[in-house]
């Protein structure tokens, strides 16, 4: 496999863990309102910045682009389903960050169970069906030069602060368990 796609699939991989996180956190809820409202919030500034910035940004600048190239179909089709969750994330985030800031942590911990829901629907879907698609689609040197473009906007963005965000996760991961 190519390292574009090993690098999205490992994305992923940590993508997923703090959907788990942000799912166990609901047990915190009047046991530890104030851990519940700090892991919450850190784990919103993750998905803002790693799930959107980093990796979002990734399939919606540089690979969807390409794949659309490719094929007018993927793009009308599973392409834009794709870009339409990237702005449903946003928006629920957006709800769960305003019901965190009013402490209506019922409607905090539903937005939280809808969005990981629907995010690991979504990166279900990459997975098995995309990725495999952007693999029959590319050359091994087109995938390459995606790559490097990978590699570039993480440069841009900070490889460091990238990393820290996944050192967050098993801060988090610490502090979340009852």
């Amino acid at each position: 496999m190519s390292n574009s796609l090993k690098m999205l699939f490992n994305e992923h991989d940590v993508i997923t863990k703090a959907a788990y996180l942000a799912k166990n956190a609901e047990s915190l809820i009047g046991v530890n309102d104030e851990e519940y409202e700090l892991t919450i919030s850190e784990l919103i500034r993750f998905f803002r910045v790693y799930a959107d910035q980093y990796h979002h940004y990734k399939e919606e600048e540089i690979l969807f682009p390409e794949m659309a190239k490719k094929s007018e179909m993927l793009a009308e089709g599973i392409l834009k389903e794709m870009l339409d969750n990237h702005e449903f994330f946003r928006e629920t985030l957006r709800e769960i960050e305003s019901n965190l800031k009013d402490q209506n942590y019922p409607e905090v911990a539903r937005g939280i169970n809808e969005y990981t829901e629907a995010l690991l629907d979504h990166i279900a879907v990459e997975n098995e069906e995309l990725f495999h698609m952007a693999y029959s689609l590319f050359t091994e040197d087109e995938l390459d030069k995606i790559y490097f473009r990978f590699i570039d906007l993480d440069s841009v963005l900070g490889e460091s602060k990238k990393k820290d965000f996944t050192e967050l996760l098993k801060t988090l991961n610490i502090h979340s368990e009852v």
